[in-house]
């Protein structure tokens, strides 16, 4: 049956710790995930003044003159903020026509894992021309990765495994949380230019903030066709990445979505990617599959991510491709 529209979830119970409300989240998950891959969630925890900071700080940050964006460049890290043309997803004919900046866990240079070498690990990329976003932002992040928490234990319900599956593989999360900004696409633009062309997301889940211009939509797949999910008061749209389809054998869907901004005026979003730890090993038995059903072998979840942005990122495929020919 095709899908029509995006579900709305309410996570109040589960945020009481009532057994009912989870039993029933856990079935709308299911449903949801296994049909278009998307769903909203309401009532998730994250403080209004929280998201009200974070937008504001995210109007002021784009705002600045790229030349002085540009002094919080992405690193090598991929944290701090990306120009328009940075990233084109793959099989896209054009960059995305949007800017973003990007943290993740905030960890000190002499943490183990910062030490040790671990892709994407180490301190943010805080720009010094606005003190104001750090504090902003990273209690956004913060308040993001708790509603995360509380959405995976109904996740796992909705698997059949223990509320507390994922806690483990979550000890020192891989999330990162983007700020994104969608000038008003030109008039003529081609069929072919995309605030974000169709893609499916790398990690676990993702939980996103959009303003209230509207523009995302997502494939629905037994038809074939775009549908939309327009903003909704109060909400965090909420979809499966690659990642955890991978994890599940596919039982969870991860969907080809894309936005574009033909309203006219500037778009706002934030993304939150909240994906488990670097180590934390994806293997779908763990999550049901027998041995002579298992379509993908087990995989280090870092590992996985950082291939997939490597493959998305201009600055990334830029900068490999300078190390392969030893240029500066």
């Amino acid at each position: 049956m095709p899908v029509t529209h995006i579900p709305i979830i309410d996570l109040a119970g589960v945020r009481a710790g009532d057994p009912h409300a989870m039993q029933r989240v856990a079935r709308e998950i299911r449903a949801a995930c296994t049909t278009i891959g998307f769903f909203y969630i309401v009532n998730h925890g994250v403080p209004q003044a929280s998201i009200d900071a974070a937008q504001h700080a995210a109007r002021t940050f784009f705002a600045f003159a790229p030349e002085t964006k540009r002094r919080a460049a992405v690193n090598h890290r991929h944290r701090g903020f990306n120009a328009l043309g940075d990233a084109t997803m793959y099989q896209a004919k054009r960059p995305d026509y949007k800017e973003f900046f990007s943290i993740g866990l905030e960890l000190p240079e002499d943490d183990p894992d910062v030490l040790a070498g671990q892709a994407l690990r180490g301190p943010n990329n805080w720009p010094d021309f606005m003190p104001q976003l750090r504090p902003a932002l990273y209690g956004y992040y913060e308040a993001v990765g708790a509603c995360g928490a509380d959405l995976l234990r109904a996740v796992a319900a909705s698997l059949g495994v223990a509320e507390d599956f994922f806690a483990p593989r979550y000890t020192k999360r891989m999330q990162r949380t983007q700020m994104v900004y969608y000038p008003p696409q030109p008039p003529q633009s081609d069929a072919d230019q995309f605030g974000v062309a169709p893609h499916t997301d790398y990690g676990c889940i993702t939980l996103l903030w959009q303003d209230q211009v509207g523009g995302l939509q997502v494939r629905e797949i037994a038809n074939d066709t775009w549908v939309d999910a327009p903003p909704v008061e109060g909400s965090f749209v909420v979809n499966v990445g690659d990642l955890l389809a991978r994890w599940t054998n596919d039982r969870f869907r991860s969907t080809l979505h894309r936005v574009i901004n033909a309203s006219g005026r500037e778009r706002y979003s934030i993304a939150t990617f909240y994906d488990p730890t670097y180590g934390a090993l994806v293997d779908p038995r763990d999550l049901g599959a027998r041995d002579d059903e298992v379509k993908y072998p087990p995989v280090a979840a870092g590992d996985y991510i950082l291939g997939r942005i490597n493959d998305s990122m201009g600055y990334r495929k830029k900068r490999a491709q300078e190390a392969s020919t030893g240029s500066e």
